[in-house]
């Protein structure tokens, strides 16, 4: 990698928004500090959406107020159109999130748009968030395949690549939202973005859904992707796609690159203790492994 590699949790908003147990905006709020506590640098507190659509998601201006902010953390937030962005710097986010899937089906359902009304829109609010004094990143969702259209076409990503960095997207997130996507994929999706938006920082936001998700990070750090979603105790999933299941788990994304010798600044225990205690808020067990396993430690040491 030729830039230090930056995650951000997204547990905060894309673990819960699809979850049965609603959490209260102080409970987020400590979730997002007890990450940022573990020495996270990047947290998407939640989404700045319609709460009938989304109503884990009520209460976001609520938890920003009530966060405890660290100085040179990132706290951002999802929007999906001018509303929320309006909502978003009224709150005080540092950045803002913006979403949208890569085939029309995907997008009416998620979004009521057409893709091509999604991509205008996305850069619209590109250009607003850098008036505002924010910067902006874009997840293209759905990269890998979609549940509705099946397989995309990689020249169809990278077209919507090229088409956000000329919109000054900050950083462009390459989604495999629904965790369809294998490393020999992602690997040539991340390659083709990094030539298409030169100069431009490419991430991964990945789904663990197929098991597949860890492997498809690695390929894509080695591809040159530069930042990785992951949400603690692996929660996660869209609302508006089905059996869409968790994110790759933060804490044991933190493993692997931890014993690969790759520079996160997290420290694990503290991780594993944050996934441990939403365990325990949840009231269910949760889908990340390293929590459970722990840390490697033989035995007979300490």
């Amino acid at each position: 990698m030729s830039a230090p590699l930056a995650l951000c949790d997204v547990g905060p908003r894309d673990g819960l928004q699809n979850e049965a147990v609603t959490l209260s905006p102080l409970v987020r709020a400590e979730r997002c500090e007890r990450l940022v506590g573990a020495g996270l640098r990047r947290v998407e507190v939640g989404s700045f959406v319609s709460p009938r659509a989304v109503p884990r998601m009520a209460g976001t201006e609520d938890v920003l107020a009530a966060i405890r902010r660290e100085p040179g953390v990132t706290y951002s937030a999802l929007i999906l159109n001018r509303r929320g962005l309006e909502r978003a710097i009224a709150a005080g986010v540092d950045e803002v999130h913006l979403a949208y899937p890569l085939s029309d089906t995907f997008s009416m359902r998620n979004q009521n748009m057409t893709l091509e009304q999604a991509a205008a829109t996305a850069a619209e609010l590109i250009a607003a968030a850098h008036d505002g004094g924010i910067t902006a990143t874009i997840t293209l969702g759905a990269a890998c395949g979609c549940p509705f259209e099946g397989r995309r076409d990689p020249g169809l990503v990278v077209d919507h690549v090229r088409r956000m960095a000329a919109a000054q997207a900050d950083e462009i997130m390459i989604a495999d939202s629904i965790g369809v996507g294998v490393p020999a994929q992602v690997r040539r999706l991340v390659a083709a973005s990094l030539d298409a938006a030169p100069g431009r920082p490419i991430g991964l936001h990945l789904h663990n859904t197929r098991n597949t998700g860890y492997a498809n990070a690695d390929a894509g750090l080695e591809a040159g992707a530069t930042i990785l979603d992951a949400s603690i105790g692996g929660l996660g999933g869209c609302p508006f796609a089905p059996a869409a299941t968790g994110n790759i788990a933060t804490e044991d994304l933190v493993y692997l690159l931890d014993e690969q010798g790759i520079e996160t600044g997290v420290d694990l225990d503290e991780l594993i203790a944050v996934s441990r205690w939403l365990a325990s808020v949840m009231e269910r067990p949760l889908p990340g492994l390293l929590h459970k396993a722990g840390p490697f430690v033989p035995v007979g040491t300490s």
